[in-house]
């Protein structure tokens, strides 16, 4: 058995726009007690975070009013949460010496928009001609990018030049809206 906490957080990328999920992946030992767990989130653009109290092996799906992004109507609507760098920090008693922290860069919005124009691409043809082996060529350019762009801010600690990437890759993806639905 060990004798310390390993943390560990899983940030999946998930479909829905309007949340933020994360998972408690942590293995915890019974020599230590568990205490005081907080998980600390930083939103893309802001420099402090948002201190949010978790039992250990939570499982959140975090919205805009957990954040703070969003004030007003938190029974009623859900405001989408920005693509971008996001700071995680979990932390467990001593939390200045027991803790994990994680950039997670968010393409929820990213996706959708990828996702949209793989739907306006009509390959009903097991031969697409040309005009479309471009399209198709180009998407699959576009989402090596953004798989780039996630590893270079998740396994290379490199979060600039992932944001680069992703807007690189957001500005390849508006293109191929204006050149697949019309601009």
């Amino acid at each position: 058995m060990a004798d310390k906490h390993i943390l560990s957080l899983e940030v999946p990328t998930v479909a829905n726009c309007e949340i933020l999920s994360i998972r408690d992946t942590s293995k915890y030992t019974d020599l230590l007690p568990v205490d005081c767990s907080e998980l600390l989130i930083t939103v893309p653009g802001f420099n402090s975070g948002k201190l949010i109290s978790v039992n250990p092996g939570f499982s959140l799906d975090i919205n805009a009013c957990d954040l703070g992004l969003q004030t007003t109507d938190c029974g009623t609507v859900r405001s989408e949460l920005p693509d971008g760098v996001y700071i995680i920090k979990y932390s467990v008693s001593p939390n200045d010496k027991v803790y994990v922290e994680y950039n997670h860069l968010r393409v929820t919005s990213l996706l959708s928009l990828y996702y949209k124009v793989l739907c306006d691409i009509d390959v009903n043809d097991c031969e697409p001609f040309s005009e479309k082996q471009d399209l198709i060529k180009e998407i699959q350019y576009i989402r090596t990018l953004i798989d780039a762009a996630v590893s270079k801010v998740e396994y290379c600690n490199s979060p600039h030049i992932g944001l680069d990437m992703y807007n690189y890759a957001l500005k390849r993806l508006e293109k191929m809206v204006c050149q697949t639905a019309g601009c």
